[in-house]
């Protein structure tokens, strides 16, 4: 139904979320935020990773319609991509959303597929970013999985904020480590084979190793390099090629 009156700004919308869900959980967030007029239309974006499970399970209780967008690099790793179908048929997800970097980028710019050995913020441009962004034209907002516990530039994540002309929503934010796999096992969820093998945050293959138990899940992200983040929520200092 539109509304009879003209929205208020984005970050007034946002403010005001912020505060009204301070302490709601995820479901609540997630409802609300499905069916909130100054919200609009959302998509949720999943790596179908390591913990995304927990976030798909509870959208699937709420509503399984919604579009779920799913990024394929072409640089993931196959249980990734065994992963993420059978968690879309175990949680009867009707509208999965396979997007692709385009042909003819890549063909342009990484033919020989090594552009992340030399460049990875450009590569993560290519394979991510850039793809992301026209995924998500369409929408009024879109649905992460991020979390704080996750640290870095994650640690004052707040539910809702404003990334350009859109809202983005993090029902997960507030999480903890334990938060997650306590939800997984209590609702008897797939967890992605690579878990098992000690990766505690699942990317691209050629640039994503194991982590110990006593480092960050995202420890294994770039290992070794100053960069924590592909650029799909936070800049990765490489300017969008076009």
């Amino acid at each position: 139904m539109p509304l009879e009156s003209p929205l208020p700004p984005l970050a007034e919308r946002v403010a005001a979320l912020n505060a009204r869900f301070a302490h709601h959980s995820a479901h609540d967030i997630l409802r609300a935020a499905l069916n909130d007029p100054f919200v609009g239309r959302l998509a949720m974006v999943s790596s179908f990773g390591a913990e995304s499970v927990a976030l798909l399970h509870i959208l699937s209780t709420i509503d399984r319609t919604v579009p779920v967008i799913f990024l394929d690099t072409e640089m993931l790793f196959h249980e990734t991509l065994t992963y993420q179908q059978q968690v879309a048929q175990h949680l009867r997800l009707r509208d999965i959303r396979i997007i692709r970097p385009a042909r003819g980028d890549i063909f342009r710019q990484d033919s020989d597929g090594l552009l992340h050995q030399s460049n990875p913020d450009a590569c993560c441009t290519l394979r991510k970013t850039v793809p992301m962004a026209n995924a998500i034209e369409q929408f009024d907002g879109w649905i992460t999985g991020r979390k704080r516990f996750h640290g870095g530039a994650r640690q004052s994540l707040p539910l809702f904020e404003v990334e350009g002309p859109r809202i983005k929503v993090n029902p997960l934010a507030h999480w903890a480590r334990t938060d997650v796999s306590d939800y997984i096992t209590n609702n008897r969820l797939p967890r992605h084979p690579l878990v098992a093998k000690g990766f505690g945050s699942v990317g691209c293959a050629p640039c994503t190793t194991r982590v110990t138990s006593v480092e960050n899940p995202r420890a294994g992200r770039w290992r070794g390099q100053e960069k924590t983040e592909c650029g799909i929520h936070f800049p990765n200092g490489q300017a969008v090629q076009t």
